[in-house]
């Protein structure tokens, strides 16, 4: 009903729009066009729903899920020992690990694949390793599609990025990796649904404290991360800034107020010496301008 309520409405709007009036036989191409698009998309999950039936029917999903979390519990296990201070446990490390072979596996399955039915395909394989490991559906939902839709901007098969490539007239490859290599900062945010499900709004004990300490941290952490894969920030970065920026950024987007700080704290020496190169930067332009500009006029007094 929504839906049908907000077409109507924009069908009167566009026939009271003094400006630029809808007529008939734009209404016409509307519907063709809306049409031409519904065949896509019907086409595309009614081929999805033979995929996600024959899952449900030989249980692939959740021996996929099992395989997924008992390699990530052994791999676990072998690596916890090494981990000083007790930073982690078994339990914590096993669903770290679990959440990277999802993404690698959401990215490799939702390759060439329309969104819906990347949605469609990704929640019945790799949402129920999620499930397994106490993850929220909605979170494990969002953290599948998230990946999915990524995997337009990944190479070898950036089928977004080559599209823009194709319309700017750039090399295809050169457009996805660098794609790819912009969008890396975003690749962290499943991580924070998972960590920190107040982002969502919707889960349970959801708080706008918890809600906007996480979507702040995460917004400055892309931010850093940004900044430390493509070498700039306020001028140019050296290799230590670039790596101290990508390690306080990490924390940034770690939940919590203060891991934020310690972040905060590996930043300031990284702006300062920022601000003042930039500074220097604007001194030697001026400069070389107004050498250039004595330089004009001594030639035109000669």
């Amino acid at each position: 009903m929504p839906l049908s309520g907000g077409i109507t409405a924009c069908i009167v709007v566009g026939f009271l729009n003094p400006r630029n009036r809808l007529i008939l036989p734009d209404l016409y191409d509307c519907f063709k066009l809306g049409a031409k698009y519904a065949l896509a998309v019907g086409a595309s999950a009614a081929t999805v729903g033979i995929i996600v039936g024959v899952v449900s029917l030989t249980g692939m999903g959740f021996k996929v899920s099992f395989m997924v979390t008992s390699s990530a519990q052994q791999l676990a296990g072998i690596i916890v020992p090494f981990i000083p201070f007790g930073f982690t446990d078994l339990q914590g490390l096993t669903l770290f690990l679990t959440l990277i072979f999802t993404a690698v596996a959401c990215i490799l399955l939702g390759a060439g694949i329309p969104t819906t039915a990347t949605y469609i395909v990704l929640v019945a394989i790799a949402a129920p390793a999620l499930g397994l490991l106490g993850v929220a559906p909605i979170v494990a939902h969002f953290f599948v599609f998230y990946y999915g839709v990524l995997a337009d901007i990944t190479p070898p098969v950036a089928l977004a990025a080559y599209a823009g490539a194709g319309i700017a007239g750039a090399n295809p490859f050169k457009a996805g990796n660098t794609a790819f290599r912009l969008a890396s900062a975003k690749a962290l945010v499943p991580f924070v649904f998972v960590y920190s499900p107040a982002m969502l709004i919707v889960t349970d004990g959801f708080t706008w404290q918890a809600f906007v300490t996480t979507v702040m941290g995460c917004a400055i952490g892309i931010v850093f991360i940004g900044a430390a894969l493509t070498g700039y920030f306020f001028s140019y970065m050296s290799k230590i800034e670039r790596w101290v920026t990508f390690f306080a950024a990490l924390l940034f987007v770690a939940p919590g107020i203060k891991s934020g700080f310690v972040g905060l704290i590996l930043m300031i020496p990284v702006m300062i010496t920022q601000l003042a190169r930039r500074r220097a930067e604007k001194k030697r332009k001026n400069s070389e301008k107004s050498t250039q500009q004595v330089s004009e006029k001594e030639e035109t007094l000669d």
